[in-house]
């Protein structure tokens, strides 16, 4: 069997579109598991020491400025390939 062109086209369009996907995944659970890791401590930290609702917001803002650095860092990446 003959194997056309466009097939081989196709498979490594199919590999790159795979890989392109599997790094977004990977960059939306990191950041997923970073920010919950931060609210959960800010919650825990505000139980212990009963300082409600302190900790906790705390806890977020250093989660949404570890998510805001993290996507800058990507960006630069992607920026320095192109």
């Amino acid at each position: 069997m003959m194997i056309k062109p466009d097939d081989e086209r196709f498979a490594d369009n199919l590999g790159r579109s795979a890989r392109a996907l599997s790094d977004y995944m990977g960059l939306g659970l990191q950041i997923a598991v970073s920010f919950a890791f931060f609210v959960l401590l800010g919650y825990w930290a505000d139980s212990e020491f009963s300082t409600s609702p302190w900790l906790f917001l705390v806890g977020v803002l250093v989660g949404m400025v570890g998510m805001a650095l993290l996507l800058m860092k990507v960006v630069r990446s992607a920026n320095k390939r192109k």
